[in-house]
């Protein structure tokens, strides 16, 4: 029991030290070339490391959005916080005829932009302080995954 105590300390410290580093790491130049080639007109960009890749946040045509960019500088997607009265018609219908339609209140909806020129749109709905789930559509409405949130 003795030695697993030190052991155990050991093994949090270079896990703190680890994710401490990585926040220090900077974005390479491969990866704010590419976000600056997709959003020529953004401002007020934040970058965050999320170790797997790097998220820049910004504005960009009166709208708030976070893009995702790999360590190799490529686009993976990009998101951006919306109303529920923005919704496509497609999703708003697919979401009436889901098992879902009444639980009530949608908390948040996120549009979200893939490659391929593809859109999905994630809803938070929740129906009471236990009952939350993250809602994925794709853009004709049709439910592609439900998981429970916190």
């Amino acid at each position: 029991m003795k030695r697993i105590i030190p052991a155990l300390l050991l093994v949090l410290s270079l896990a703190l030290t680890n994710s401490l580093l990585a926040q220090v790491r900077s974005v390479p130049a491969t990866v704010t070339e590419a976000f600056k080639g997709k959003y020529p007109s953004a401002s007020n960009v934040e970058w965050k490391d999320k170790l797997s890749g790097f998220v820049a946040e910004f504005d960009h045509n009166g709208g708030h959005y976070s893009a995702r960019f790999t360590n190799k500088a490529v686009w993976q997607y990009t998101e951006q916080v919306i109303s529920e009265s923005s919704l496509p018609a497609a999703v708003k219908d697919g979401l009436a005829k889901s098992k879902w339609a009444d639980w009530g209140k949608t908390e948040t909806v996120t549009k979200i932009e893939l490659p391929a020129e593809k859109e999905q749109y994630r809803l938070h709905v929740v129906k009471s302080d236990l009952q939350k789930k993250n809602l994925l559509f794709n853009s004709e409405g049709r439910l592609l995954k439900d998981n429970v949130t916190l």
